[in-house]
């Protein structure tokens, strides 16, 4: 999962206080850990009946460690780079991200605009806001 702006700036709001990328991606992780999960067509919400994170499915590419360190070989500058399956995240060149991830097959993202990339096992998602839940959430959570 990839945050926009406006999504790390709610998280750190209404759950960290604290605008570090680690901070702000670990209080997501233990987040998600409790959440359930509603998909919505192209929308997924986690939610975990108090506050509710709302994603977008992204268009990502099943490819092969060596297919991903080939497309972002000629990168220079520094991305925000996610590693899902082991929640690894920082800010650095993408060649050099990729030397800690294990060889096997990842869905892949990589967004040149806004410097970010995404590999893991799961389907990237893109968070959009996190708010506090609606009544249907709250409901949903409680009964499932």
């Amino acid at each position: 999962m990839i945050l926009t702006n406006h999504a790390k700036e709610r998280i750190a709001k209404r759950l960290v206080k604290k605008r570090k990328l680690d901070r702000i991606y670990s209080a997501l992780f233990s987040f998600l850990r409790d959440a359930v999960r509603v998909e919505i067509e192209d929308t997924v919400i986690f939610t975990n009946g108090k506050k509710t994170l709302v994603a977008v499915k992204l268009n990502g590419e099943l490819l092969d460690l060596k297919e991903i360190v080939e497309r972002v070989r000629d990168i220079e500058d520094t991305y925000e780079c996610v590693f899902w399956d082991k929640k690894l995240v920082k800010i650095t060149k993408p060649r050099k991200f990729l030397c800690e991830i294990p060889p096997g097959k990842y869905y892949f993202y990589i967004n040149r605009e806004k410097k970010s990339m995404y590999i893991g096992t799961q389907e990237p998602l893109l968070a959009l806001t996190f708010r506090p839940a609606k009544r249907w959430e709250r409901v949903l959570f409680y009964f499932s």
